[in-house]
């Protein structure tokens, strides 16, 4: 089941200031174009590197729930870690069938695609985001 490591979620205060990091002190050629995910509560930007991506995100109103992460790590840090598969609904299934946490029902992500998030306590301590693999991956 488990797939290609799509990205790395960084929660971040800003996203300006956080893309100055990826472009000035690591090179960063590819940076998206920001944008609001409010169903999330969360603003993205996508960093393209070699092999995956840095998923930067900061939050959107009152009630983002990265709020209460940054509350904890003011200056932000890794939030989750993002793995494809084939089918969100059958991955969902499959966690719950093996005593996991699956946290809500799988909604639409910043990529497009089905997603949902298993609990970090079933993942050795970090939140894990469960992708469908998009139509035009790769």
């Amino acid at each position: 089941m488990l797939g290609r490591l799509n990205h790395v979620g960084i929660a971040t205060p800003s996203i300006e200031e956080a893309v100055k990091v990826y472009r000035d002190l690591l090179g960063a050629r590819l940076v998206r174009e920001p944008f609001d995910l409010p169903a999330q509560g969360v603003r993205v930007c996508f960093v393209d590197t070699p092999n995956s991506q840095i998923e930067l995100i900061e939050p959107l109103g009152e009630t983002s729930p990265i709020l209460k992460f940054l509350e904890k790590n003011p200056q932000g840090g890794q939030h989750h870690v993002c793995f494809e598969v084939p089918d969100i609904h059958a991955a969902a299934a499959d966690m719950k069938a093996k005593g996991a946490t699956v946290l809500g029902e799988p909604r639409t992500g910043a990529h497009g695609t089905p997603v949902i998030f298993v609990h970090p306590r079933h993942m050795g301590g970090v939140l894990v985001e469960l992708m469908e693999t998009p139509a035009d991956a790769h």
